[in-house]
């Protein structure tokens, strides 16, 4: 396991995480229990995070595509230092896509081909 990291919310929760292993030279000074103080907030880490999903997702809405839904999932790490990152999954980097398309409300009332009115 790797160390743990201690975050701070806005409002002073504390939200305690498995930080991902720190790879620079340097290493923070752990309490006697292995515990990491972070050195930014727990939303100030996700900040990253989540200006990448408002880009995926600006770029899966707009365009020829006009999906009625966008998922997107990230895989998340957390290090004291750097804050959130995207995680490495199977491939170079974790992230899934799922768009859906409902039928239109058009196409939904219109009766099916072959049906006797």
């Amino acid at each position: 396991m790797d160390g743990l990291v201690e975050f701070r919310t806005g409002d002073g929760a504390v939200v305690t995480v498995e930080a991902a292993e720190e790879r620079s030279g340097s290493r923070l000074v752990s309490r006697g229990d292995g515990t990491v103080q972070a050195t930014r907030t727990f939303e100030g880490a996700l900040d990253g995070v989540r200006a990448a999903a408002e880009s995926a997702l600006r770029v899966f809405r707009d365009g020829s595509l006009k999906p009625d839904g966008v998922e997107i999932e990230f895989g998340v790490k957390l290090s004291a230092e750097a804050g959130a990152f995207i995680a490495k999954g199977t491939a170079e980097g974790h992230l899934v896509v799922k768009l859906s398309w409902s039928p239109s409300a058009q196409q939904a009332g219109a009766p099916e081909a072959g049906a006797a009115s």
